[in-house]
């Protein structure tokens, strides 16, 4: 019964998307963007060990959101977050900073990588996942995927299986890859009104 609920509930939020208006509940269903940012270390250093995948690659585009491809995104985080045991690259790596692609442990720019290569590698078009950084209300960093459709953005995150729109998160949006170029980054202008406590 609950997983038929959630079935259901998916095929809800893909009607409702799909006709939404672009606010959802008065919030924007995209990111306000404010110009480019610096690259994260950890991403530089991934991307001198995979320059292949951070070189532009592909037309740009947004994902049709149907109920196709609704269902893909919901396949792929489930099943990264699910597969996945969360731990830090100091007890990984011995590092305090590393992104790597996961096979069985990894961090939250681990978990992003995965999904964002599973996902590409079903033909989504790599302008439309980009990792994305963000603050939480406790004030500490994390990285989330955001998906670009053509009914707004969406969060897949390895703290929730539930896949949202950006705008319904709890988090503090800082920036993300460039839509054109993997290895550029873009910063984003987070002005909604959130309770995040002294997060700035």
């Amino acid at each position: 019964m609950k997983t038929i609920s959630r079935s259901v509930a998916a095929m809800t939020l893909v009607a409702a998307a799909v006709a939404s208006s672009p606010s959802s509940a008065g919030q924007p269903s995209r990111m306000m963007l404010h110009g480019p940012t610096s690259q994260p270390i950890g991403h530089y250093e991934f991307c001198q060990q995979y320059a292949d995948e951070c070189r532009p690659s592909g037309p740009l585009g947004v994902i049709k959101l149907t109920s196709a491809t609704w269902s893909k995104l919901i396949e792929v985080n489930r099943t990264v977050n699910t597969a996945i045991i969360p731990r830090t690259d100091q007890d990984i790596y011995g590092v305090p900073e590393k992104w790597a692609y996961p096979t069985t442990e990894g961090d939250c720019e681990d978990y992003v990588l995965l999904k964002q290569y599973m996902l590409e590698r079903e033909g989504f078009p790599r302008s439309a996942l980009l990792i994305t950084v963000v603050r939480q209300t406790s004030g500490d960093g994390h990285a989330v995927l955001t998906v670009r459709t053509d009914a707004g953005e969406f969060i897949l995150d390895n703290l929730d299986n539930e896949i949202l729109p950006w705008a319904q998160t709890p988090y503090i949006y800082l920036k993300r890859q460039a839509e054109n170029n993997p290895s550029r980054w873009t910063s984003i202008e987070d002005d909604r009104n959130l309770l995040v406590g002294s997060v700035r």
